[in-house]
């Protein structure tokens, strides 16, 4: 794919974009929808530990719990951070991970991509294959990570705010701010 000029340069050079938030923020599908806006590939982290491991994110937490899953997340997004532009969507625990988060910050650009409790609960209920959300209150669970995550999401030096719109009005709040951070 060619680069695009749009494309700002991360400590001196083009890099890729990683997506970082909670769970049903909508990081895959802004993510798919921000790489074709700037003719990027773009690279969904938890596709890819699904294709290295063979079964699905829920599979590998309720096979071998949550910290082999870490550690096979933080192998397959340093993989992918090769330098080469393009558009990356992490799980929502990856950001979390001091190496894999050092690594996005220090390689990439990383945009938070937030939203309300409420809009997230409402997106989460659309899938029922969230390990975390397993036989648990989703409003609980989303409330009590948030509280932990945000101010490590904080972290990124994008922050977009994403409402109960159409996922391109996220695209377009992204390109305004990956232009301004330029």
């Amino acid at each position: 794919m060619q680069r695009n000029s749009k494309i700002p340069e991360s400590n001196g050079r083009r890099g890729p974009i990683v997506l970082v938030g909670m769970m049903g923020v909508g990081k895959s599908t802004v993510g798919r929808r921000l790489a074709a806006r700037l003719g990027l590939a773009f690279v969904d982290a938890d596709e890819e530990i699904e294709k290295a491991a063979g079964m699905s994110v829920a599979e590998i937490f309720d096979r071998y719990g949550e910290a082999y899953f870490r550690d096979g997340e933080r192998r397959v997004i340093a993989r992918l951070m090769d330098g080469a532009p393009k558009v990356i969507a992490t799980g929502g625990g990856a950001f979390m991970q001091e190496e894999t988060r050092r690594l996005i910050l220090d390689a990439a650009i990383a945009v938070w991509l937030d939203a309300d409790i409420d809009i997230l609960v409402d997106r989460v209920g659309r899938r029922d294959s969230r390990p975390l959300l397993k036989n648990r209150d989703p409003r609980a669970v989303l409330t009590e990570l948030a509280a932990l995550r945000n101010p490590i999401y904080a972290l990124a030096p994008i922050h977009v705010k994403s409402i109960a719109a159409p996922h391109e009005v996220a695209v377009d709040r992204i390109m305004e701010q990956l232009t301004a951070w330029h």
